[in-house]
């Protein structure tokens, strides 16, 4: 068991605090990792005000999540100790027809249950505060200096590529990027408009870019992103 430090989130509408958190020693077809870095996504303050009643309290937050390996649980085969990773919420069982198919990533046969959300794929935890278990949130809780992932939610990633960077591919960017590629299928000379220009308003417009776009507007009411 290791011990470290962790924002815990214990309620709604309650700040975050951080807290001396243990973590479990990965099980069969899990990995402990090290968080090198985080992204903070609006889907993690919209919990923290109570937005989504379907998860669990107290738990630690964050899925935009980049790491190196610390140890492996048995039958895992796709990374070793030292490898870098990059947290996915969304998990992959590589099996079903959603994970076969290029056009989707919803995974029918592991995307959980309302009444599963805030536990692993096994349903159970591998955190705990001051006696009290704490769950995890869309399996990945990088608002933690070491998690546990499943084999199933995450990617590895080249050593080359800059932790302190790449976590915000785990959702921001990627969200924004397939909107033009795999919703909307912008095509060659398109005009487009992306709406905010956050990570993943700037996300778009990369796909928009990869897409063709000959002209891409981009709108925003925070005067701070004409210099990006």
């Amino acid at each position: 068991v290791i011990k470290c430090r962790a924002a815990v989130a214990w309620e709604a509408n309650k700040p975050m605090t951080i807290e001396e958190i243990e973590v479990a020693p990965p099980k069969a077809r899990e990995i402990r990792v090290k968080i090198a870095a985080t992204g903070v996504c609006h889907t993690d303050v919209s919990v923290l005000k109570g937005i989504m009643p379907s998860v669990r309290f107290p738990t630690v937050l964050g899925h935009e999540g980049s790491g190196i390996v610390e140890s492996v649980g048995s039958e895992v085969t796709s990374v070793k100790e030292g490898d870098h990773i990059l947290t996915s919420f969304l998990p992959q069982c590589m099996e079903c027809s959603l994970c076969k198919t290029p056009g989707t990533n919803l995974c029918v046969k592991l995307l959980q249950e309302p009444n599963e959300i805030g536990y692993m794929l096994d349903g159970t935890n591998r955190m705990s505060c001051k006696g009290k278990e704490l769950h995890q949130f869309f399996g990945c809780s990088s608002y933690s200096e070491y998690t546990v992932l499943d084999d199933r939610h995450f990617n590895k990633v080249t050593k080359e590529a800059p932790l302190d960077k790449i976590c915000i591919l785990s959702c921001g960017v990627t969200t924004g990027y397939g909107g033009p590629i795999k919703t909307a299928q912008v095509t060659p000379g398109s005009t487009c408009a992306v709406f905010g220009l956050g990570t993943v308003g700037l996300g778009a417009v990369m796909g928009c870019k990869n897409r063709g776009a000959t002209r891409i507007i981009g709108v925003d009411i925070n005067n701070d992103k004409r210099a990006i």
